[in-house]
């Protein structure tokens, strides 16, 4: 039976540096979760999502040390006023690992709004973040419809409460000149 807890507990964390995978609520919806670095893991989500394998996942970092690459001052200083809050950015990846890619070339990152979650991904490292639901599916406003999706297929649960606020992230890419917001 998964660990169901209602807090960033060090026992997620271990869970995690694991390898294991499971269900948190994210500043935006619930996501399933997974270290970045760690390509089984995120596989194993891939596979439960049934997620298109060419979609490149959202990385939540709790810094900028967190990125993947080396950026110059001037890409920092625009990401700065857009971190932390509710914006994922995608920048260009030579870095990435290619399980985080997919052949992409870069990389959607999202420093979250939400204090205890940063440190809580201070503590695990970069986490892929997709949310909550098999591709096609509602997301899941609860840990109970969380559960209900996915059962014993994943690690651990973090009851986050009810999502009320179901808007997806500010979605941006950085251009030459400065960023285009896609939604």
């Amino acid at each position: 039976m998964p660990v169901i807890v209602n807090s960033f507990t060090p026992e997620i964390v271990q869970l995690l540096a694991d390898g294991k995978i499971g269900i948190i609520r994210t500043d935006t919806l619930y996501g399933v979760v997974a270290r970045a670095d760690n390509e089984a893991s995120v596989e194993r989500v891939y596979r439960l999502k049934h997620r298109t394998m060419t979609k490149s996942p959202i990385i939540l970092i709790s810094s900028q040390e967190q990125l993947f690459d080396q950026y110059d001052v001037a890409t920092l200083g625009r990401l700065a006023p857009l971190w932390p809050g509710k914006n994922s950015v995608i920048l260009p990846a030579s870095a990435a690992p290619e399980w985080i890619t997919r052949g992409n070339g870069s990389v959607a990152y999202r420093m979250p709004d939400d204090s205890v979650l940063r440190e809580f991904i201070s503590k695990t490292g970069p986490l892929i973040a997709p949310s909550a639901n098999p591709e096609g599916d509602p997301p899941a406003m609860t840990i109970d419809e969380a559960v209900r999706y996915f059962g014993e297929d994943v690690d651990f649960y973090v009851d986050g409460g009810m999502v009320t606020d179901d808007a997806p992230s500010k979605l941006y890419r950085l251009q030459e000149k400065g960023m285009e917001r896609l939604r």
